[in-house]
């Protein structure tokens, strides 16, 4: 059985994530957890904490082993892109993209 969590428009860049989503794929919850925590970057306690929503929803199911769970899938898509400007020499303008992302983590049990 499969539990998923969603955390849409979060203020980093999709590539960004997408670094850190291999890290964790594949590895059990527990193990996931202690790899995103001692990782620097700003999307490791977005993951971190969306792990942990994950593991959460999953406890909600009786017929579920928390300690077994594994993380299955990162999705990681691109939300809207918030367009900013900033002034440049000559009178010009430049076009500053913040990007954000959609971040899905899918958990499941071992296939035995």
């Amino acid at each position: 059985m499969e539990v998923k969590a969603v955390a849409k428009y979060m203020r980093i860049s999709p590539s960004k994530v997408r670094k850190l989503s291999g890290a964790v794929k594949g590895k059990p919850v527990e193990q996931g957890i202690e790899t995103l925590k001692f990782m620097p970057q700003k999307a490791a306690g977005m993951l971190e904490k969306l792990v942990r929503s994950a593991v959460a929803n999953a406890d909600q199911y009786d017929d579920i082993d928390v300690d077994d769970l594994v993380i299955q899938n990162v999705i990681v898509d691109a939300g809207p892109t918030l367009k900013r400007f900033r002034a440049r020499a000559r009178g010009r303008g430049t076009r500053i993209l913040k990007r954000t992302s959609h971040i899905t983590v899918i958990l499941a049990e071992p296939s035995a």
